[in-house]
């Protein structure tokens, strides 16, 4: 029998207006490459790629491949993850709740449908 206590966070999805619509949005990850981030991006999403989220699941890796900002990140803060069409976000999604993050959630559709959704996008990093 498991308890409450046992079980893990789970990842909560949410669509590219909705997350833009929160009063409080959570910090905003775009989990796609830099030169994918730098042709267009959400407004202040910062950028961290997928195999650098992966490769910081490996403890002798961490310190060298995930920038400062985000190791000081508290495991309670709230986090979402986009990327181009929400393939790559609901991997990273898993690996943060799999590293101790309490508060993840997932923007469906990605950037694709935050573009289509008429939503503002910025250029460059």
């Amino acid at each position: 029998m498991t308890s409450i206590l046992d079980s893990q966070p789970e990842v909560i999805n949410l669509s590219p207006e909705e997350f833009t619509q929160l009063s409080h949005p959570p910090r905003l990850i775009d989990v796609r490459s830099s030169f994918e981030y730098g042709i267009f991006h959400a407004p202040n999403a910062v950028n961290l790629s997928l195999p650098r989220i992966l490769m910081g699941g490996n403890s002798w890796l961490r310190h060298w491949v995930l920038p400062e900002w985000f190791q000081r990140l508290p495991k309670d803060e709230p986090i979402a993850l986009i990327c181009l069409t929400a393939h790559r976000s609901p991997i990273a999604a898993k690996q943060l709740i799999k590293a101790g993050f309490s508060q993840v959630y997932n923007v469906t559709g990605g950037m694709m449908e935050w573009k289509e959704s008429g939503l503002p996008t910025c250029k460059g990093k």
